[in-house]
């Protein structure tokens, strides 16, 4: 073994070696790929995108190939050969080439195992369980006073209570219904509580040119937004200030609890009287006041919600504070026996990425432990040598 091939990598020979390993490579992916699609109707790739990271691996032969010439380059220019015997053993150009077919294999097997085969196409039926919940929205004027926190209107924080109630809902359905001195329905009943999400943030009071509070009316509306044939429990989550002024709503809550529909209320604002503010293009240019004008003060209605829940065999609660305090509702809500709302049917496949994944690991350790630094063992290899 002459001094210069000990302090060479071979390039010619690695070359050969590895349009083998990708011939061999490649036309075992290719054939097993062809028998698999032809043989097996259930096999597929989860993520089939991820196979083009395959590609990766020409980058990584030129990388490699690039690099051997550039060490031979870069010896040769460090010093001459009988200096650099004295300081290194050399390479041995049969671990060198080994270490990187081992990694370079690995890096394919991950490749196919992060695109995750699959086959055995398995059914299961799933069934959603919950109740129909109507949440009515009082958008009235009064709404906008800030008496329960600074800088936060009724409104804001009712709007705030409704997305942290739906957070804690699982499986329900919900839909939304906004009034005044009108009723309207904002959000029919759906599973999607991101989509409830959007249309919330979109409720002003600016919705309804009929202004008054008419709670009878919305628990009407909310009534013909279920479905009673269906075999389904249900509620009403009322949030208000109670301050209506058709008094409706106690007749309206007994007819619901009658078919078995339980009405919730939250209570939004404080017994003070506070101004109602007036905005004009986001910004607030007064108060509210009257023919005389007088200020409007408005204060919650705690005794009418109080009836309401009463009749509808529910709960009532104040908010208070960024709070809110929905524990009670939340509670009330989910002692109400769920029922089946839907069966879904949908197919799954056996993972098989595993195959793949614990040789590439075996690959990888391997291609550690091995090391390029010569050893009195590869004066007897010939094999990627010059």
């Amino acid at each position: 073994m002459s001094s210069k091939n000990k302090y060479s990598l071979s390039t010619s020979t690695a070359v050969i070696g590895l349009l083998a390993l990708e011939i061999i490579f490649w036309g075992v992916c290719v054939a097993t790929y062809q028998y698999l699609i032809s043989h097996v109707v259930e096999f597929r790739f989860e993520h089939p995108n991820r196979l083009w990271l395959l590609s990766v691996i020409l980058l990584l032969n030129i990388a490699w190939i690039s690099n051997r010439i550039w060490r031979n380059k870069a010896l040769k220019n460090f010093a001459k050969i009988e200096t650099v015997h004295h300081i290194h053993a050399g390479y041995s150009n049969f671990r060198s080439s080994v270490k990187y077919f081992l990694f370079r294999t690995a890096f394919g097997l991950l490749v196919i195992a992060s695109a995750n085969p699959q086959y055995g196409e398995n059914e299961k039926t799933v069934e959603s369980k919950g109740i129909d919940i109507m949440i009515a929205l009082d958008i009235s004027r009064s709404m906008m006073a800030e008496d329960i926190v600074n800088n936060y209107s009724r409104l804001d924080l009712a709007k705030l209570a409704i997305g942290k109630l739906m957070n804690e809902l699982r499986g329900d359905h919900v839909g939304i219904v906004v009034f005044a001195g009108e009723a309207y329905k904002q959000l029919p009943l759906t599973p999607d509580y991101h989509v409830a999400k959007l249309f919330l943030k979109s409720i002003g009071t600016d919705m309804i040119s009929s202004q008054g509070t008419d709670i009878g009316n919305a628990i009407d509306l909310c009534m013909s937004s279920f479905d009673l044939e269906k075999n389904t429990n249900k509620a009403i989550l009322i949030m208000s200030d109670g301050e209506d002024h058709e008094e409706m709503a106690v007749n309206a809550a007994n007819d619901a609890s009658n078919q078995n529909v339980v009405i919730c209320t939250i209570g939004m604002g404080t017994d003070k009287g506070v101004p109602i503010p007036v905005y004009k293009r986001g910004k607030k240019i007064g108060n509210k006041k009257d023919k005389e004008n007088s200020t409007v003060l408005t204060k919650i209605n705690e005794e009418n919600l109080i009836q309401i829940a009463q009749a509808g065999n529910g709960t009532y609660t104040r908010a208070q504070g960024l709070n809110l305090n929905l524990r009670k509702i939340v509670d009330r809500l989910n002692a109400i026996e769920r029922t089946t709302l839907k069966k879904e049917k949908y197919s799954t496949y056996d993972d098989q990425f595993q195959w793949f994944l614990i040789p590439a690991f075996i690959l990888l350790f391997l291609e550690l432990i091995i090391l390029e630094k010569r050893g009195t063992i590869d004066n007897q290899f010939k094999l990627f040598e010059s």
